[in-house]
């Protein structure tokens, strides 16, 4: 019988000229990351290609869900690992058919990676066609739109027929484009800034600002929650900070108007995850924000936040609506968590009118009579984390 294996293809890494081997190798040890509890006998790199053996097929559709879900993958196929046997190719080309019936139509693609293989790609489409429809005398060849592809390729050595194929999620692999600071709440919309910034290559550093003391520290749990939920995906979280905020948020709430109390706090905030950021050497700043989504988001209130970050902000959702963001937090699987209730920093000490459009010479005159220095010092002495495994991550300077 022929060997199961998983036949990983990318699109963006094939464009990336004499760096190439360097993203083929990180995505290898990501799926190697990703897998690691299947059973699983080798990820390699082939040409154009990365090859996942399974030693047990009925885990097969359950370990491809896995590399699909892994960014850098644009697409992967249930294939048969054969010798490079005209006969074998036939007897593979037979099993990827009957395992997508019903079928009624087909064609046989045949390509190869090299020309050492003495039968050209249109010869193998004639012999594969030929034996299938004489296999199976009820289907039809049908060049343009058949039921089925059955792919036949050969590839270093070997032999991989698949007709079964599912489109990846994308991107880069996780670790090729250095690493940032998320600040990650427990709601829909920061998961999914987050998770977009792993796909195209990003490590990330969740900093989760928690309204403890002042609330319980139940959205703390669904923040660890998501963040495992991420990392076991893609292998790119590594270590959660946890900031107990909710007593600076009731000083800043007795000191300053109502209405500019969420622009106090989310200058604190970004603060606090500059200082961060500069102990993991992150070279940027993510956040789940929505253009005009609620009243923090609006383009004013925006500048006078960002004023207070030395390093670039990236906001993934800026353009995004509410259902875009849920269609991809559905995908992602962190919207059933998110979904949960918890109370948290962005719910405590909420004023009626929040400012929508911030006047920066009140925010300014209002900021400075905050004992902000202190504040940053007390919250960087009291910083908690959490740690997860990964592959990608290095630690930062911190405990």
């Amino acid at each position: 019988m022929f060997t199961r294996v998983c036949l990983v293809h990318y699109h963006e890494i094939g464009l990336k000229g004499k760096n190439r081997y360097v993203f083929e190798n990180q995505l290898k040890d990501n799926l190697k990351f990703v897998l690691q509890d299947y059973p699983v006998s080798e990820v390699i790199r082939i040409s154009g290609h990365l090859r996942v053996r399974v030693d047990e097929p009925s885990y097969l559709n359950e370990i491809a869900d896995l590399i699909k879900q892994t960014p850098g993958v644009a697409r992967v196929s249930l294939a048969w690992l054969t010798d490079r046997v005209v006969d074998e190719f036939n007897q593979a080309a037979a099993l990827a058919m009957k395992s997508m019936e019903p079928v009624h139509s087909f064609k046989v693609h045949a390509k190869r990676s090299n020309t050492n293989f003495d039968i050209s790609s249109m010869e193998l489409n004639q012999l594969v066609g030929a034996y299938l429809c004489e296999k199976f005398p009820d289907k039809k060849v049908q060049m343009k739109n058949p039921d089925v592809e059955v792919v036949v390729m050969v590839n270093q050595g070997s032999g991989y027929i698949f007709a079964e194929s599912y489109p990846g999620v994308g991107g880069l692999p996780v670790g090729s484009a250095g690493k940032v600071v998320s600040l990650l709440s427990s709601g829909i919309d920061s998961p999914v800034a987050s998770y977009k910034m792993l796909k195209r290559g990003a490590v990330v550093v969740p900093i989760h600002f928690s309204g403890r003391p002042q609330t319980s520290d139940a959205s703390e749990f669904l923040v660890k929650d998501i963040a495992e939920k991420l990392n076991k995906q893609t292998g790119g979280i590594g270590r959660l900070y946890i900031v107990p905020f909710g007593e600076y948020q009731r000083e800043i709430a007795l000191k300053v108007d109502p209405d500019l109390r969420i622009i106090m706090y989310r200058r604190l905030m970004f603060l606090v995850a500059n200082n961060i950021a500069e102990l993991e050497k992150a070279k940027a700043l993510v956040t789940g924000e929505s253009l005009g989504q609620v009243a923090s988001q609006t383009l004013e209130n925006i500048m006078a936040v960002d004023e207070m970050s030395e390093l670039p902000v990236f906001r993934p959702l800026i353009g995004s609506d509410k259902l875009e963001i849920i269609e991809v937090a559905q995908k992602v699987g962190t919207f059933e968590i998110s979904s949960q209730d918890a109370p948290d920093c962005c719910t405590l000490f909420m004023p009626r009118n929040p400012q929508t459009h911030a006047n920066l010479k009140i925010v300014h005159e209002q900021w400075s009579t905050l004992p902000i220095e202190d504040y940053v010092k007390e919250i960087m002495d009291k910083l908690e984390y959490i740690q997860f495994d990964s592959p990608v991550y290095k630690v930062g300077k911190i405990k």
